[in-house]
This record gives structure tokens, C-alpha cells and sequence, in this order.
């Protein structure tokens, strides 16, 4: 099994990549809603 501060770590890192999981899924709609718009006119 993993120990106490490996587990830590990782929750860490886990924790970290979801947040920039999330921020970079906003970053790439709004871009893509720039394109659309920029298309459009």
C-alpha cells in the first residue's frame, strides 16, 4: 500500500490537475467562441 505522505502527494496532484483541467476547458469555449464570433461577422 501507499504510505500516508505519498497519498498526500498525490491528492495533491490530482487536486492540481483537475484545476487546470477546468480552467483550461473555459479557456478553449471561450476561445472557440471568439472564433465563431470572429467567423460570423
Amino acid at each position: 500500500m501507499a504510505s500516508d505522505g505519498d497519498l498526500k502527494a498525490h491528492e495533491r496532484t490530482y487536486s492540481g490537475f483537475t484545476t487546470l483541467l477546468k480552467w483550461a476547458t473555459i479557456a478553449a469555449f471561450l476561445t472557440g467562441l471568439i472564433v465563431i464570433f470572429v467567423i460570423s461577422n
